[in-house]
């Protein structure tokens, strides 16, 4: 047996089940990870006594018969947007500082109740607004993959952390939040698998909200087979949650059957989007001649809306985002500037505790929702979202799956594309149009580039048929046989 943080979440799962090690030696391993890999900026908030409490107790159960699921004693990451009973909680915002909530997000208390053991809480864009990981109040994280130069790279965001943690194995997987490609996208830098499920499938209760109508909570895994473990235990229906669906949890795992045959599969023309990189259309094509030589049938679908997802996006997004972060005032918890009235200390509090591209979406949500825009702009860019559900609808009468790229680029130097907000919104160009239509997507590891940097296969659902998603998944990771792994890992 090689190194304990080698091991993915199956055979970490199936080694506890067979005596080989104790959770609390797994943990062990992972701590002394984290500690030796704090150059990745990965964590915000290492817990590394929550996790040997939550380790030693595993094991007495484990002794005792009671294992309490799948990943009883599994040591993962929690990005630092749920959150976790007096543990700090910030969003990677200064103006949560000090945050300790007194609940714990349904998410995080249904991995804990199944025994899964809490390392930490990962880094990410400030309140999820970014795809690199560039704007925490904590600074950057740091892909664990080297440019060709040797130069650090962005993790991808904005579950930056998490994809960092996980792919430096400093965790053995990690909960994600997604947006509008949050965890698909960091997935895709960093070599790893992210599932977004279906909107309703998680539930939203105690995370830190960015816009309510989008954000969904995944996993952020090695495999295909630890998504589909560690989102069985992250599902299920909360009534806490009115945007929750009461649908029963199926056994992700067990639909990993390998075949494929007769399912079809979508390609949608739309996505060949002028300048796509040569490698990203091979990575594709490729992925497409895998899913047919195993038994599939692929064909040629269009979704006619595509070009307007990312604008729409981008009005709906920060209109829900300027609703949600009017919260933060500095009266009740976080950060407080003092001032001579209380409009001067909401002033002062707000402008000090939030970052540039927080202010920035604010600002463009605040504007989008005015009198006089809100016709113009939020209104209209919600009937466009009616229209790409609508497509997505329509085609997925004719095919069971839609295969697509992940990111526009494999993960690029930390510092690029930061002057220029409408190259960074680009990066999610593959990824918004699911999250418009409240889809499942998966991304995978398909290959690497021409500097040796991963590139994603991304597979997009019907609403709650996560099932074959993860199927699909599971035989194109199988054919693409992804084993690269970054320097040092």
């Amino acid at each position: 047996m090689g190194h304990l943080t080698d091991l993915n979440l199956a055979e970490a799962r199936d080694g506890l089940t067979k005596g080989d090690f104790s959770s609390a030696e797994l943990t062990g391993a992972y701590i002394d990870a984290m500690s030796a890999a704090q150059d990745l900026n990965a964590y915000i908030t290492e817990t590394p006594e929550i996790a040997l409490q939550r380790a030693e107790a595993s094991d007495v159960r484990r002794k005792a018969g009671d294992v309490a699921g799948p990943m009883d004693g599994i040591p993962v990451a929690v990005k630092d947007l749920f959150g976790t009973e007096g543990v700090l909680t910030t969003a990677a915002s200064h103006i949560l500082d000090g945050f300790k909530p007194t609940y714990e997000s349904t998410v995080t208390a249904n991995l804990r109740d199944g025994g899964a053991v809490m390392l930490g809480k990962t880094n990410l864009d400030e309140f999820a607004m970014g795809s690199a990981n560039m704007t925490s109040y904590y600074g950057a994280v740091k892909n664990p993959w080297k440019g060709a130069d040797g130069r650090d790279l962005v993790p991808g965001g904005s579950s930056g952390g998490s994809a960092s943690a996980v792919a430096a194995h400093t965790a053995v997987a990690a909960t994600g939040t997604d947006t509008g490609g949050s965890i698909r996208q960091p997935a895709s830098f960093c070599g790893i698998v992210g599932m977004k499920p279906t909107y309703g499938r998680c539930s939203r209760w105690g995370v830190v909200a960015f816009a309510s109508s989008l954000d969904q909570a995944g996993p952020l895994t090695r495999t295909v087979r630890d998504a589909a473990i560690m989102l069985g235990e992250m599902a299920g229906h909360d009534v806490k949650d009115s945007t929750s669906a009461p649908i029963a949890v199926p056994d992700f795992e067990a639909v990993l059957s390998g075949d494929v045959k007769g399912l079809k599969v979508g390609i949608p023309k739309e996505y060949a989007l002028d300048g796509m990189p040569d490698e990203i259309a091979k990575l594709w094509q490729q992925g497409a001649d895998w899913l047919k030589a195993a038994g599939a049938e692929v064909r040629e679908i269009s979704l006619p809306h595509t070009k307007y997802a990312l604008p729409a996006y981008y009005i709906i997004a920060p209109a829900e985002a300027s609703s949600n972060l009017a919260r933060y005032d500095g009266v009740r918890y976080g950060l407080r500037v003092p001032g001579d009235t209380l409009d001067e200390m909401y002033e002062n509090t707000r402008a000090e505790g939030f970052g540039d591209e927080v202010r920035r979406r604010i600002l463009i949500g605040a504007y989008v929702l005015s009198v006089g825009f809100y016709d113009a702009y939020y209104l209209k860019a919600q009937r466009v979202r009616a229209l790409i559900a609508q497509d997505f609808e329509k085609v997925f009468k004719e095919v069971d799956v839609i295969l697509t790229p992940t990111a526009p680029s494999a993960a690029f130097g930390i510092g690029e594309k930061m002057d220029d907000p409408i190259a960074m919104y680009l990066n999610d160009v593959y990824t918004v149009p699911t999250s418009m239509a409240g889809l499942p997507g998966i991304s995978i590891p398909g290959g690497l580039d021409s500097d040796g940097l991963p590139l994603g296969l991304h597979l997009i659902g019907k609403p709650f048929d996560e099932e074959t998603v993860f199927r699909s998944a599971g035989v194109l990771e199988a054919a693409a046989n992804f084993t690269a792994t970054p320097g040092g890992v």
